[in-house]
């Protein structure tokens, strides 16, 4: 079923000419009527004058220049030849007839003309209304058609107008979901063309930029691995001690910030979330757990093993990861209970509740202010996994213990 919106223009201006459409109508059918009935009491007037004043004088009541008199105003030839009178008593049709004891007089129609016929004993006289008007109706009739077609063609016009405006609000929901495979390019003066022409230029701009910061990054993170690479096999080479440990810190500390800029990098562009898979939960888990290199010690699962989700393996397994290395860093214990089931997944640690809400901190850099260890990117990379996947991240303190969860799993199963 086709969902018909109210407040769309095009159906207002739709509504707006219809409504006209229908105004022109009606008015038009009470023009009609209304000039039908005013033109046939005149012509019965008309006829009713004569035919009174004919039979007046046919039963000599007046004479012949009080019958001038009369009947002078009005238009109405008499039919001398007697075979065409015939034929046309004979082919014409009666519309009135009216009868009294001074004679008869009847209105005959014939070939869209009006004859009046006037019967006195044995004479009959026919007449033939040179003022009638048989096409009257039709004009009438041709204006309103053509008033009509005039509101049709504009209406067509109108909507011709305004129909790229669909195409361009399809190609700004693609913008709005992350696409700029976006062409909205029109000729034109007019106002939409110059809107999508503008609406283009910008998209293009965007992906302009986008693809620069896109560069940007990559290279950044080229260049930075292998030095990075180098100082890491370099520390490994210096005699054991506080000096080494400190430097291979460091370096990994530098590993993590690059693997992060292209989880970063990854879910901006919206290249990451085409790369969705089935993969079960268990498995994106213990994947999560080698990357964040926490002894077994640390956590404890209790997750149906049968759950699979729909999700990028990659980037979803990285938004565990820092949820599971959060959760233990900012722990009392250094221990994490990870939980699963079909409608979230949540991250359980003892710890002291956090001193701002959970938007504070999906900001990028932010940490806080008693804390070396900085939630940083990690929640940040978090909330953004989690919405380009459609779920809804969010946090909640009780009893002690910090609920770090993944809400609507039911979506990616």
């Amino acid at each position: 079923m086709i969902k018909i919106n109210k407040s769309s223009i095009f159906v207002s201006i739709t509504f707006t000419f219809c409504i006209s459409l229908i105004s022109i109508l009606l008015a038009a059918m009470f023009l009609l009527e209304y000039d039908k009935q005013e033109y046939t009491d005149k012509l019965n007037k008309k006829y009713s004058i004569i035919a009174r004043a004919t039979l007046f004088h046919l039963n000599n009541f007046i004479d012949n220049a009080e019958l001038n008199q009369q009947v002078k105003d009005y238009s109405m030839r008499k039919i001398e030849n007697n075979k065409i009178k015939d034929y046309i008593l004979e082919n014409s049709e009666v519309i009135q007839k009216i009868e009294n004891r001074i004679g008869n007089s009847s209105i005959l129609k014939y070939k869209k003309y009006h004859y009046l016929l006037i019967e006195h004993e044995n004479s009959i006289l026919l007449f033939k209304d040179e003022d009638y008007q048989p096409h009257r109706y039709d004009v009438i009739k041709l204006i309103f058609g053509l008033v009509f077609s005039i509101i049709l063609l504009s209406y067509v016009m109108t909507i011709r107008k305004i129909k790229p405006l669909r195409r361009l609000k399809r190609q700004m929901d693609k913008f709005a979901k992350g696409s700029l495979d976006i062409n909205c390019n029109r000729e034109g003066e007019d106002e939409i063309s110059q809107v999508s022409n503008s609406f283009q230029h910008a998209v293009e701009q965007i992906q302009k930029l986008n693809n620069s910061r896109q560069l940007f990054l990559r290279n950044i993170m080229h260049e930075l691995k292998t030095p990075i690479t180098k100082g890491r096999i370099s520390a490994e080479m210096i005699e054991n001690g506080k000096q080494k440990d400190r430097l291979i810190h460091v370096f990994e500390k530098l590993e993590l910030l690059i693997n992060e800029f292209a989880s970063i990098e990854q879910i901006t562009s919206g290249a990451g979330i085409k790369n969705i898979r089935p993969a079960r939960l268990i498995d994106i888990i213990d994947e999560s757990i080698d990357l964040a290199m926490i002894p077994s010690s640390s956590f404890k699962l209790e997750i149906d093993d049968s759950l699979v989700l729909n999700v990028d393996f990659r980037l979803f397994t990285t938004a565990i990861k820092n949820l599971i290395d959060n959760a233990i860093k900012y722990s009392i214990d250094n221990f994490v209970i990870i939980t699963a089931t079909k409608d979230k997944i949540s991250f359980i640690s003892k710890g002291s509740p956090l001193e701002h809400v959970l938007e504070h901190y999906v900001q990028p850099f932010t940490q806080e202010k008693n804390s070396h260890q900085s939630f940083g990117l990690g929640l940040y990379i978090v909330d953004n996994i989690v919405k380009a996947h459609n779920l809804e991240f969010k946090y909640r303190h009780k009893n002690g213990l910090n609920y770090f969860c993944f809400e609507k799993i039911e979506s990616l199963l």
